[in-house]
């Protein structure tokens, strides 16, 4: 497989150079005319954070139920403005703050339409709850009444709030608990009565539900609106992390949650529905072992069938139960084992129809999509080929055609497809090569597509579902001129042999300002390497490593084995031992970069941020001193220490994968670090704990390596704010700058 990989990635890096050659004439034209004064590369690190070279998005577009119209609130946050995809004109406005009765504030932080348009949600006073999660104060918008009153009578504030299908009622969640409000009624209700803070939770999830399966809500109406559907979590045999906070406080406060961490008790979870004109609930008899996880639930278009996904404890296993709401009783539809794990992002793709349904496998080696009866019998495979689907993006119901992201062209780059499920005759719908993402209308009418290549900053385009192009959203071009009058340099891709001397990996290289072939230059290597990730793409960026071109460093970038979009093989390849293949790939990635005429070979650097910071630290404990210096920002230091979901989804618990946690950690490898280290955390790290560096620093001085290191104050694990981006990577700059010259 791998062999076969490289020759059609090797042919890809040859087109992308013919490609390039033009692009590149285009680009000299524009510099000779609109830059005859400006030196080459002017740019600094003060107008990359400035935002300066960041390509300018567009306001959050929220489909209508038909996928016809989209609702977006004025610049100034005062109203939600109903518009038409087709024409892009405004239709209707479905709230106003200045106009409307009843209202005493004057703007909003965000909104939430219901699906017949007569109610409108609004919300202030947002408090940020984990890293998506918020708890905010709710107003309901009575649209033809236009009156407005709080959602809630509640002192506390609202989570996660949901219309039933047909707008009349609203469920939300205060205080670990369900309430219902019926708006033709005006009443409120509450629907469970046993939430408590870090104990039990309905509807809303706890931190690693959040944090690793990306979903901040389990509750669910059924179409004909009379139940509701709803995960109960039980996190109180959870262990409590806590950490201080000192925030300038002359007595420090400390945070508290629960974090289950690898190997410990996880959550206990049961699917319950509650009927709303019964006010009765039952509890579902859905098959859980311990420590097993209900990532999804979903209403099929059957009331009396409601769809549970669950996951086993090493995640390589998933089942999908039809479950009867009134009777309580499921049935196994759908199953999935791998020798792996099944990739939990996969279960978004699972879309019902009215007798089928839709997934994403990777049974046949890639990733790709597959339609089902609502027996959870095959029906066939919707996409074929030695490529993997990267996301399934939409369904339009009434053709039977699915949309979705593939990386077909080369794992560099991202195409958008439609497919009919009966035709099964795949087209493109993205117009150019580069990387495309697309964020579609209901039932896939209407898409936006954001589109660049290494070379040109993101387009914003709008298109029907048939992939014709409507109007621009965003051309980018001041941007655009910006990088050119800057000269930025350009990304020379590169195919690197991994440290099994078989696999090619894919690379980039940036020469240093005013780059002299005769020179020997140190190299900065920028890597992620954590599982399915990726950095070695054919995609715009403007990132703060270009500074160090300034500098007269180079940078270099080599996705290696365990990173994504080039089938399960190769993805998980990495799996039961992080840290070993995807360090050895990074070592063999710089004894190649310091074989080059013009890098110095004792000169090679490496950096990076949470798993990138892990990488960093394995690598410089197992490449016998190839590498000279190195920056790890908030890194795992041991498995042990990170949080159930992640950590056991590649390498199972510790008490199952004893001698796989020693070989991939740091701490234990602390006495084989070679190199100058500088190692930087946020106190307040609330994902990967501050404990990690603690740890890892007193493993360092047991073994009597020397180090540096640095801590942000009461920052978490994005190390954001104020003057600290500038100043944090001012800091690495000066590292890389006093350590490899």
């Amino acid at each position: 497989m791998n062999i076969k990989w490289w020759k059609r990635g090797h042919i890809y890096i040859s087109k992308l150079y013919k490609a390039r050659s033009m692009r590149r004439i285009f680009f000299t034209a524009i510099t000779v005319i609109c830059v005859a004064t400006v030196s080459a590369q002017h740019f600094t690190l003060e107008n990359i954070l400035s935002g300066e070279f960041t390509p300018r998005s567009i306001r959050a577009m929220a489909s209508s139920e038909d996928g016809m119209h989209f609702y977006q609130a004025d610049p100034q946050q005062t109203a939600v403005i109903k518009y038409a995809y087709a024409t892009g004109e405004a239709v209707d406005t479905l709230f106003n703050a200045r106009t409307a009765r009843n209202c005493t504030f004057n703007s909003f932080q965000g909104f939430l339409v219901s699906p017949d348009e007569n109610r409108v949600l609004v919300y202030r006073n947002r408090e940020q709850v984990y890293r998506h999660s918020f708890r905010a104060d709710y107003y309901y918008h009575d649209v033809r009444r236009n009156m407005v009153r709080k959602l809630s009578e509640h002192p506390s504030k609202q989570m996660i709030p949901s219309f039933s299908p047909d707008g009349k009622m609203a469920a939300y969640v205060i205080e670990n608990d369900i309430w219902l409000a019926k708006f033709d009624f005006d009443t409120e209700s509450q629907v469970t009565k046993d939430g408590k803070m870090n104990e039990v939770i309905n509807g809303a999830t706890d931190w690693v539900y959040e944090e690793e399966f990306g979903v901040m809500r389990l509750l669910e109406f059924s179409p004909d609106n009379r139940l509701l559907a709803f995960v109960r979590t039980d996190e109180s045999a959870v262990k409590e992390f806590s950490f201080q906070t000192f925030n300038k406080q002359l007595y420090p406060g400390f945070y508290r949650f629960k974090y289950p961490k690898a190997g410990e008790p996880n959550s206990t979870v049961e699917c319950r529905v509650f009927d709303i004109e019964a006010r009765t609930t039952r509890t579902l008899n859905v098959p859980l072992e311990a420590g097993d996880y209900i990532p999804r639930i979903k209403f099929t278009h059957d009331p009396a069938q409601l769809a549970v996904i669950t996951l086993n404890r090493d995640q390589n296993r998933f089942d999908m139960y039809f479950t009867n709401p009134r009777s309580a009783v499921a049935k196994l539809v759908l199953r999935e084992e791998s020798n792996y794990y099944v990739d939990s992002d996969w279960i978004n793709s699972i879309r019902f129809l009215k007798d089928r349904f839709t997934c994403i496998s990777e049974k046949d080696g890639y990733s790709h999509i597959y339609v089902y009866g609502l027996s959870g019998t095959l029906q066939k495979q919707l996409t074929t080929g030695s490529y993997d689907v990267t996301a399934l993006l939409a369904v339009d119901e009434q053709t039977e055609t699915v949309f979705y992201e593939a990386a077909d062209e080369s794992p560099m780059r991202r195409n958008i497809y439609k497919v009919n499920i009966n035709k099964g005759q795949p087209q493109k719908l993205s117009q150019q090569p580069g990387y495309n993402s697309a964020s579609f209308s209901g039932q896939g009418k209407f898409f936006v597509n954001r589109w660049s290549d290494a070379e040109t900053p993101t387009v914003i385009t709008l298109y029907d579902g048939n992939g014709k192009q409507l109007r621009m959203l965003e051309d980018n071009q001041s941007v655009r001129a910006k990088v050119v009058s800057a000269q930025f340099p350009r990304r020379e891709y590169i195919s690197v042999a991994a440290s099994d001397g078989i696999t090619r990996l894919n690379g980039w290289i940036l020469k240093p300002h005013n780059f002299d072939p005769a020179r020997k230059y140190p190299v900065v290597m920028i890597q992620y390497s954590g599982p399915n990730s990726q950095q070695v793409l054919d995609r715009y960026a403007a990132e703060w490593y270009y500074a160090l071109l300034n500098e007269g460093i180079a940078v270099a970038c080599v996705d290696g084995r365990g990173t994504g979009a080039r089938g399960e093989e190769f993805r998980k390849s990495t799996y039961m031992n992080l840290g070993v293949k995807e360090s050895d790939d990074q070592i063999a990635a710089a004894r190649y970069l310091a074989s080059l005429p013009y890098i110095d070979e004792n000169g090679v650097g490496i950096w990076g941020w949470s798993y990138g910071g892990y990488n960093v630290l394995m690598s410089m404990s197992r490449g016998n001193g190839i590498f000279k210096a190195g920056v790890a920002i908030a890194p795992v230091t041991d498995w042990r220490f990170y949080d159930t979901v992640y950590a056991e989804r590649f390498m199972r618990t510790p008490q199952q994968n004893n001698g796989g946690y020693e070989q991939g950690s740091p701490i234990a490898l602390a006495g084989r670090l070679e190199g100058n280290l500088l190692l930087i955390h946020g106190t307040a790290d609330d994902n990967v704990h501050f404990q990690n560096s603690v740890e890892y620093a007193r493993a360092l001085i047991e073994a009597g390596k020397h180090f540096d290191m640095f801590f942000f104050p009461d920052k978490d694990h994005s190390i954001t704010g104020e003057n600290t981006r500038k100043y944090l990577y001012e800091k690495v700059i000066d590292y890389f700058k006093r350590n490899l010259q």
